[in-house]
């Protein structure tokens, strides 16, 4: 529904906050007098770009997680979980200060002490959550549901919904940095599914055996990454590795999303000592099927879910930007308050490491450098497909103690 017809159900007490919210004109004391002051003010395009330009941080990771959703409806602790993310638990109340007495003063001389006012400590996280939810309620943008078996559920009306996403943008792209086409550039489309081929067709040819961990020993994990469409070293034993995968403390990034892709899918076993092929797996090895780039942009959206829960609205906003030549940098500025540093991944690492160069990987975006060095991205025609008309919202993530 829209919002005029959330509106119309909302009841007065409802409509007065929300009037109240934006100064609406009384107009009178009728409900539908009361409906139109509002749509007249709200429905501006500068009044609602006003309120995204003042957002903070948190608010900011709120909406985006709802504006790209095609979800109907929402319960009260999903919203407060998703207010949440990114909302710091740490808080602690302002140090004491001491009353000192001056050296002027006579040491046997009392000093009379006014006594201040407790301070409030801030809020924790919850109820940051709750004001949130309670500010985009004000605002109109979320509405409790209008049925009696929807009343507890919480919606987003899809004009206002769409009107976020345009409002949102013109902020994003305000500060968006745009450069001509380089002279080179690279696109890995249909790369990655080419090497998923590559890979089974070599765990056909060649066993494979296993450490007692299921990881593929050194000798063959590098005679198949010799094989691959990207080079990638393998990872040092010095550095943390967790969060992105089952052995991704083990494999390089684009070959441990290559593996558990196969895994997952049931094109290949881990038996206690070696690994082998499915009837699937040698179905593809053998070039009777291919994978689908689509179900591998898919799967790692699930697979990196745990890590960067709002990573399906940063690759859209990726592709969104990106319809033109954007440098990287720009892109960086743009979408690093709405990410979340993950253990020692800084938020920096995980927009340019985990998402932008992944994302290439995935032959949704070409990658190159102009003549002065400077690093950018365009989506490609397969990453636009992969990103529109399809529902953003993965809600469960890979399971990664499957075996």
């Amino acid at each position: 529904m829209n919002l005029a017809d959330m509106l119309c159900y909302s009841d007065i007490a409802e409509l007065k906050k929300i009037a109240q919210t934006y100064d609406c004109p009384s107009g009178g004391h009728s409900k539908n007098e009361l409906i139109q002051s509002i749509l007249a003010t709200v429905q501006r395009r500068d009044v609602l770009e006003s309120r995204v330009g003042e957002m903070t941080g948190s608010d900011l990771r709120f909406l985006n997680s709802l504006v790209f959703e095609n979800r109907k409806a929402y319960s009260l602790e999903e919203l407060k979980a998703r207010a949440q993310d990114g909302v710091s638990a740490k808080s602690s109340p302002a140090s004491e200060t001491l009353a000192v007495p001056s050296v002027s003063e006579p040491l046997n001389r009392r000093v009379r002490k006014t006594k201040k006012p407790e301070e409030k400590p801030p809020p924790g996280p919850e109820e940051m959550a709750r004001l949130s939810i309670s500010r985009f309620k004000n605002y109109g943008w979320l509405f409790n549901g209008v049925s009696q078996q929807t009343r507890t559920l919480y919606q987003v009306p899809e004009d206002v919904k769409s009107r976020l996403r345009d409002a949102l943008e013109k902020r994003y792209r305000s500060t968006l940095v745009i450069m001509d086409e380089p002279q080179a550039y690279r696109d890995e489309r249909s790369l990655l599914a080419d090497d998923v081929v590559s890979f089974l067709r070599f765990a056909r040819n060649y066993a494979l055996p296993l450490t007692s961990e299921g990881v593929i020993y050194k000798r063959q994990l590098m005679q198949a990454l010799e094989l691959l469409s990207v080079t990638e070293a393998l990872p040092t034993r010095g550095g943390w590795r967790f969060g992105y995968g089952r052995h991704y403390r083990d494999y390089p990034d684009r070959f441990s999303l290559l593996y558990d892709f196969a895994y997952f899918e049931g094109y290949l076993v881990e038996q206690p000592d070696h690994l082998e092929l499915t009837s699937e797996g040698r179905d593809i090895a053998n070039g009777l099927v291919k994978p689908d780039p689509a179900k591998m942009y898919k799967f790692w959206l699930r697979l990196y879910k745990s890590a960067i829960p709002n990573l399906s609205s940063l690759a859209q906003w990726i592709v969104r930007l990106s319809a033109e030549w954007a440098t990287i940098e720009s892109l960086q500025r743009i979408l690093l308050p709405l990410v979340r540093a993950f253990y020692y991944d800084t938020p920096t690492d995980i927009v340019e490491a985990r998402v932008i160069r992944m994302m290439v990987h995935l032959g949704v975006l070409r990658w190159g450098e102009t003549e002065d060095g400077v690093q950018v991205v365009k989506a490609t025609p397969q990453g636009k497909i992969f990103v529109s008309g399809q529902s953003l919202a993965i809600e469960e993530s890979i399971d990664l103690s499957k075996r």
